[in-house]
């Protein structure tokens, strides 16, 4: 397994929702195309600016996997916060 599939854990999908598999899909493909571009060669801030760039795609795939799958409740957080 890939290293953008395993951080993204292409495999857990337990709704089979098709736009989950398409984020981690997309998100495990950018993750790859980091860590090929991080070669051997790569100074040490380079290769921090590929580890934050392969971090900040993961974490917006943990969103965009929570936006899919939100489901609308008669009370949004603001709302539970404010009493209002």
């Amino acid at each position: 397994m890939s290293l953008g599939k395993d951080r993204v854990r292409i495999d857990f999908n337990p709704s089979q929702d098709d736009l989950v598999g398409t984020i981690k899909s997309a998100t495990a493909n950018l993750i790859d195309l980091c860590d090929r571009s991080c070669g051997s060669g790569a100074g040490t801030e380079e290769r921090r600016l590929w580890a934050l760039a392969m971090t900040h795609y993961e974490t917006a795939a943990m969103y965009g996997v929570k936006a899919a799958t939100f489901k609308q409740s008669s009370q949004t957080s603001v709302t539970r916060a404010t009493g209002t």
